[in-house]
C-alpha cells in the first residue's frame, strides 16, 4: 500500500479520533472514492484525440475509464441525447490511495503558479473538488507525445459530513490547503 494510506492508518486516524473526541476508530472520517472526470465536448469530432484522452486517463488512473453519455439533448451545446460527451473513472481501494499519493506527492507540486488549494474547494459535505487545467502535471504523461492538453475534474469523496472535518482530514493527509480564505 502507499505511504499516504499508512499515514492515514497510523497518524491521521489517531489524531482525528483524539481531537474530535470520538469513541470508535470507525467514526473517523475517511476517503471513500476518487472520481476523475474529463469533458470531451470540444473534441467529439476528432476520434483520434478522444482515443488519446482516453488512453491518457487510463495511464494516469491505472484503470480503464468509462465513456459518459448525454442525458438530454441541448441545442445550444450541439449535443444529442446518448452522445458520448465525457470520460470518467472511479477509483476505490488500493488504486485510490496510489492516485492520492501521486497527486499530493508529485502532481500538485508541478502546477504552475500554485499557492495552495482554496478553502472553498472543500464543500459542505467534506468532499474535495479540484479542477486541473493541464493533464501534463502527472508523471506518466510525456509532454513530447501529447497532441493536445486538456483539463480534468478530480472529486475526492469522504464520509466527513461537515466541511470542518473534511478540511481537517485533508490537511492531516498532507494536502496543500491554504491557511486562510482569500
Amino acid at each position: 500500500m502507499s505511504t499516504i494510506y499508512e499515514k492515514y492508518k497510523t497518524e491521521v486516524a489517531v489524531e482525528m479520533k483524539k481531537s474530535l473526541n470520538l469513541s470508535n476508530v470507525l467514526q473517523v472520517p475517511k476517503i471513500e472514492k476518487v472520481v476523475i472526470n474529463i469533458g470531451i465536448g470540444k473534441f467529439i469530432k476528432d476520434s483520434a484525440l478522444v482515443a488519446d484522452i482516453f488512453n491518457s486517463l487510463k495511464s494516469i488512473s491505472g484503470q480503464k475509464p468509462v465513456m459518459t453519455r448525454a442525458k438530454q439533448s441541448i441545442a445550444g451545446f450541439k449535443t444529442r441525447e446518448g452522445l458520448e460527451i465525457g470520460i470518467k473513472v472511479t477509483l476505490r481501494g488500493k488504486r485510490k490511495w496510489d492516485f492520492l499519493e501521486k497527486l499530493v506527492g508529485a502532481s500538485i507540486p508541478r502546477i504552475r503558479d500554485f499557492h495552495g488549494i482554496k478553502v472553498g474547494a472543500v464543500d459542505k459535505s467534506g468532499n474535495l473538488n479540484l479542477g486541473i487545467k493541464e493533464h501534463l502535471i502527472f508523471p506518466e504523461i510525456s509532454p513530447e507525445q501529447v497532441k493536445t492538453t486538456f483539463g480534468m475534474q478530480v472529486n475526492i469523496v469522504t464520509n466527513a459530513r461537515t466541511q470542518e472535518k473534511g478540511m481537517m482530514l485533508f490537511r492531516l493527509l498532507g494536502f496543500p490547503i491554504e491557511k486562510r480564505d482569500k
